[in-house]
Formats: C-alpha cells, structure tokens, sequence
C-alpha cells in the first residue's frame, strides 16, 4: 500500500492496482458522481457565498471502506480553486463518505458532526466554518418570518403597535 508524506494511504494505488478504475458498486460510482458534481460546482458559487476575509487551503479527505478520497481546496479572494492534491493545507477534514453526502443534502451539519466526533478536523477551524456555508441548509429551514401562517403572529404585533398596549391572548 503506498503512502503519501502526510501518512494516509493513497487513494490513486491499493496494492498495485488504480483504486479509481477498480470496480465498484453501482451505488459507490453513483454516489462518487455526486461528489464530483457538488464539488465542481463550488467555484461558480463561491463569491456569493465566501467572506472576504478567508485565505488557506482546505483538504477534504472523504473516506470509505478501505480507501480514500482527496479533495484540496484553495479559497481566496472569494474564490476556490480545486483539485485532488495532496500537499500539506492548513486544515484537513476527515469524513466519512455517508456523512459527507448527509451534509451536501443538508440533512446534517458539519459541526454537530465534529462535536459527535464523527468527523475530524485538524488545523485552522476558519477555514472549515467558511467552508460550510457551501453547504445546504436543513429542509425546510430557514427564516420562520416567510412561512405561511406567521402573518398571525405580525398581524397581532401590528395591531399591538397601533393600540400602544400589549394585545391579550399573547
């Protein structure tokens, strides 16, 4: 098994042999497309979504069954760039592949997930707390103002309003 200088081993060999182009499941092949498409896309996004303020490389490192996959992102200026390097970053973030695809649904969150010890991080946590912004929220959250049914509520605060006096029932 080859090893890279950071001491994991190589998700491009597994005992001579290519690990991309070794057969896998339909499920595995699948679900390693929709990595690829939602990290491909992150660029175009990127300048909606990051601060100005975030500068380093993140190293994503999804793991699963006996292998891994890298995935070096380098944001800068509101801008990512990425590939499948290796080199050292300055913070690396090690997740289960299951997980990952948890939290690209938006079904889970990536800092309840380290908190559960789920997933790990080393390195510089402002680089990963930009990073998530990428990913989506939980369905159906979001700001309780435009669902349906609060206009009770700001119809009742705006007659309390006209009244000058707080409306009974509240």
């Amino acid at each position: 098994m080859s090893m890279y200088s950071s001491g994991w081993p190589s998700p491009h060999t597994e005992g001579g042999r290519d690990a991309y182009h070794t057969v896998m499941s339909p499920s595995t092949r699948e679900l390693s497309r929709e990595r690829e498409v939602f990290f491909r896309a992150l660029p175009s996004r990127a300048g909606r979504v990051l601060p100005g303020w975030v500068a380093g490389t993140l190293l994503i490192r999804v793991e699963y069954a006996d292998n891994a996959e890298l995935w070096r992102f380098i944001m800068r200026d509101r801008a990512v760039a990425l590939d499948h390097g290796v080199e050292p970053a300055e913070a690396t973030l090690a997740v289960p592949a299951a997980l990952l695809h948890q939290l690209m649904a938006g079904r889970e969150q990536v800092i309840a997930a380290l908190l559960r010890n789920e997933a790990t991080l080393v390195g510089d946590v402002r680089l990963l707390l930009a990073f998530r912004r990428f990913f989506p929220s939980a369905p159906g959250s979001g700001d309780p103002r435009g669902r349906s049914g609060s206009s009770w509520w700001r119809e009742r605060m705006n007659e309390t309003v006209a009244r000058g006096k707080p409306a009974e029932g509240l």
